[in-house]
């Protein structure tokens, strides 16, 4: 029994969910500083991406091991979408989905936001990824800040849909770590809520997954779209106080869902 349960807002679906996903961000955590970290959080986490090209770096072994510990608290664990530019860039692509597989990996990230594919090649990578057996997120925006202005919201909405239709089971609506000057966030980090409203009026929400790796943003999600709504890019240092948003045991959301 939790302490001070009596005091606890029980209205959030248990897991497996099909709302209110919170992604988390593994920057390289170790293996047991990430297994005590499931311990006592893991109830709160429904996917975990080992961030970026990370997985490159560290040992066969532990990486595997990783993923097995994860699964095993009811984690969806995947690869960061650079790792599989990385692959594309370098005609890999084979050889990635097998690593991943070899691994224990059963969903990976597809992204085109630090190098330019196609838009009908990234479609075929999903496709083709959903056919190897993976679960596919894809994720729609440019790291650049400058090349993701470029993309129009309509032009945004578009590639998310066709990302859908291709198999993709959610869509990353860009942020980076940081959610400043980029996708739906302004230079100082605020929410376009006109661009977001736009999103949200095309797509049922369970079909989308916000990065939002500030407090201000996740706040402004859960008062706008509820406690339920998926979220991204959440360090492992806040799992615990975004699930106390969601939650209304925070002063931010204290009184207010």
């Amino acid at each position: 029994m939790k302490a001070f349960s009596f005091l606890l807002n029980n209205d959030r679906e248990e897991k497996p969910r099909t709302s209110g996903l919170t992604m988390v961000l593994d920057k390289g955590l170790g293996l047991e500083t990430a297994e005590s970290l499931m311990k006592i959080s893991s109830h709160y986490v429904d996917y975990l991406k080992l961030g970026w090209g990370t997985s490159v770096v560290h040992e066969q072994d532990i990486i595997s091991k990783k993923v097995e510990m994860y699964q095993s608290f009811n984690v969806n664990v995947y690869t960061g979408g650079t790792l599989f530019e990385l692959a594309y860039m370098n005609n890999k692509l084979d050889e990635f989905f097998e690593e991943a597989h070899n691994l224990g990996f059963k969903t990976i990230e597809i992204s085109d936001g630090s190098i330019n594919i196609e838009h009908n090649n990234k479609l075929e990578c999903i496709e083709l990824a959903c056919d190897n057996g993976f679960e596919v997120l894809s994720e729609v925006g440019k790291k650049n800040p400058i090349k993701d202005k470029e993309l129009s919201i309509d032009e945004r909405v578009e590639l998310m849909k066709s990302e859908k239709e291709a198999g993709s089971s959610k869509i990353i609506v860009e942020a980076r770590e940081g959610g400043k000057n980029i996708g739906i966030y302004d230079e100082s980090g605020n929410a376009k809520e006109d661009e977001i409203d736009y999103i949200m009026n095309n797509f049922d929400n369970n079909q989308i997954l916000w990065e939002a790796p500030n407090k201000d943003q996740q706040v402004f999600f859960i008062l706008k779209c509820g406690p339920n709504v998926n979220l991204g890019n959440i360090s492992t240092e806040d799992i615990t106080s975004l699930e106390t948003l969601r939650r209304g045991l925070r002063g931010d959301t204290l009184g207010k869902l």
